[in-house]
């Protein structure tokens, strides 16, 4: 049994079917939640900001490649 970070309810992980790197969500506050730690299972929030920063990367390298493709049909 482990405790959510973001709203300290229980959770019910069995440390031997559960990954490190694997993503849970909190039953209670659905909160993203990342195994860093099997034995015994320790969780993190994922931070909606570095999933905001993705996505704002992602349209950038989206926006250059329409950049670069328009001037490649343009030569």
């Amino acid at each position: 049994m482990t405790k959510c970070p973001e709203c300290d309810a229980e959770i019910d992980l069995d440390e031997d079917e559960v990954e490190e790197g694997e993503i849970v969500a909190c039953p209670e506050c659905d909160a993203e939640l990342e195994v860093t730690q099997t034995h015994p299972v320790h969780l993190i929030v994922i931070s909606e900001d570095e999933d905001e920063e993705e996505e704002e990367h992602d349209e950038e390298s989206s926006e250059e490649k329409k950049k670069e493709e328009e001037e490649e049909e343009a030569e």
